[in-house]
């Protein structure tokens, strides 16, 4: 893998008369990489640019050296919406198999998808019927089936408690470890310490970016929540 999964230029996304993106230099490579910020901000905007389904204004946005959204990265980009996208009334392995004939992938890629989301007792178990974390970890395994290289999350933890948050995240970090590029939304201010790099957004812009440690340190505090809240101030402050 090269060393920045993705490239994004003076990227800029208008909706109606509203700047949603504005002007945005970014690169993300390995490792677990967090967009924090408030809801409205512009997380989902840019994670759709990402997997290429977002119009822009201007700017570029690269994946592996590719256009986002182009063939070649097909089965190279997974990515989980904030909606669960599987089948309420299909068992989770044949939703699987009905994604993998979509996507051109094996039985393996299925056998191996559903273990490693831990589902396989669950297999043959109809969607519908599943726990939320059970039905995220389900999204997450159709995510997986072509063995992607950059995994985009768009908030996949919303709304579950704090047991199934813990081993997604736990999820997401083995992911890493075997060499996947993990980009992952939230507005769970705790769920940034779980990074291993953190981007903090606000009003279409990153206003910081480093480790949840330096960020902490950048704003002499102890927590991540009270120093978003403190570099915002201080984003104003410089905006004025």
């Amino acid at each position: 893998m090269m060393n920045n999964a993705v490239e994004i230029r003076d990227l800029h996304v208008v909706r109606g008369r509203h700047t949603v993106l504005e002007h945005l230099d970014l690169a993300i490579g390995g490792g677990v990489t967090g967009l924090l910020g408030p809801s409205g901000c512009g997380k989902s905007t840019l994670m759709r640019c990402l997997v290429g389904v977002q119009r822009i204004a201007d700017g570029s946005v690269e994946v592996f050296g590719k256009p986002a959204g182009s063939a070649p990265l097909r089965d190279r980009v997974g990515y989980v919406t904030q909606a669960v996208s599987v089948y309420d009334d299909l068992t989770v392995a044949e939703n699987l198999r009905f994604f993998a004939r979509v996507l051109g992938a094996g039985r393996d890629h299925v056998d191996r998808a559903v273990a490693s989301v831990d589902l396989e007792e669950y297999a043959d178990d109809v969607v519908g019927r599943l726990s939320g974390g059970q039905r995220s970890r389900a999204s997450l395994a159709v995510a997986l089936l072509g063995e992607p290289e950059l995994l985009v999350l768009d908030e996949p933890t919303v709304g579950l408690d704090p047991v199934l948050r813990e081993e997604l995240w736990t999820l997401f970090h083995q992911l890493a470890d075997s060499g996947v590029a993990v980009f992952v939304s939230s507005h769970v201010m705790d769920e940034a310490e779980r990074c291993d790099r953190l981007l903090l957004m606000r009003e279409g812009r990153i206003i910081a970016d480093g480790s949840p440690d330096d960020i902490k340190q950048r704003a002499g505090v102890d927590d991540v929540e009270a120093a978003f809240l403190a570099i915002v101030r201080q984003d104003r402050g410089d905006a004025s």
